[in-house]
């Protein structure tokens, strides 16, 4: 993952209480992905272009939460070949199984840490800006909210200070803005801080698996099914790597009957291997 500090110095400008959603159901009206100039097909959302594995069906899911979100994220057609920043391709094409419809910006920031991050933060703009916030590797909690109202941070070797910058109203081209010191100075070590833990087997959509360190990883699940007779839980995963790249659900290479699906290992499993890093099973965390 990215150093700490890439840079010196550097000033830079309830409860839920309700029913949940049928599963496997059409995209509801909620979800809002505020990148996007208008609503994607429905046929391309998540949801529609991976099926439940056989005899399983998608976990429940309250209507607004992280989880349902993620269902119904939007991808771009089949086919799409997952790109870094600066236009290369991804040099292991052969573990994508759909890419995002998200940007992934012009500078080598969005990694895997990262995406996780946009994808957090643009969930939480669409239903309430002044949530938006992140610890940077330091412990410095950083909010989008200050950030509009004119506070930032500055980096003075490993210091991180209070600045000032021009206030501005909180749209989501200013989060954009936001994010870009916040990919600089977060990264894996201070997300799996910022995760509480959870076990494996308690799983659910939105939850992180991840490696803090450098190097380290991220790799984000964005959906869970079950079977009904033996409880084996498959996943959906994205994520983003190094460089920075287009955000991608990923294909299952190992066990390619089950498409993008991921088996969930059992407790005799010490591992978990995705295709391009391996997870110890304890490494599973989860957003407040």
């Amino acid at each position: 993952m990215k150093l700490l500090f890439p840079f010196l110095t550097w000033l830079l400008p309830a409860a839920i209480s309700a029913p949940l959603a049928p599963v496997d159901s059409p995209r509801p009206a909620g979800p809002s992905y505020p990148w996007l100039a208008k609503p994607g097909a429905a046929a391309q959302a998540l949801a529609a272009r991976f099926p439940a594995p056989g005899g399983c069906r998608r976990v429940a899911v309250a209507p607004g939460s992280w989880g349902e979100w993620l269902r119904y994220l939007p991808l771009k057609p089949a086919g799409t070949k997952a790109r870094l920043y600066n236009g290369a391709l991804k040099n292991r094409q052969e573990v994508v199984a759909a890419v995002a419809d998200i940007d992934v910006g012009t500078q080598d920031l969005q990694q895997c840490a990262d995406a996780v991050i946009r994808l957090r933060a643009e969930y939480l703009f669409s239903h309430d800006p002044n949530k938006v916030h992140f610890h940077l590797t330091t412990g410095y909690d950083f909010w989008f909210s200050d950030f509009v109202a004119g506070k930032t941070f500055r980096v003075a070797k490993e210091e991180v200070l209070p600045a000032n910058r021009p206030a501005e109203p909180a749209t989501h081209a200013a989060l954009g803005r936001y994010l870009i010191p916040t990919f600089g100075y977060a990264g894996t070590l201070s997300l799996s801080r910022e995760l509480q833990a959870k076990p494996l087997a308690a799983i659910q959509p939105g939850d992180v698996l991840i490696h803090g360190g450098a190097p380290g990883h991220a790799v984000l699940v964005v959906d869970v099914a079950e079977n009904a007779t033996t409880h084996q839980k498959y996943l959906l995963l994205a994520q983003s790597y190094m460089p920075a790249q287009n955000i991608h659900v990923l294909r299952n290479v190992d066990a390619p009957a089950l498409g993008a699906w991921f088996a969930v290992p059992g407790p005799a499993e010490a591992e978990f291997d995705t295709p391009e890093w391996t997870f110890g099973r304890q490494e599973l965390g989860r957003f407040e």
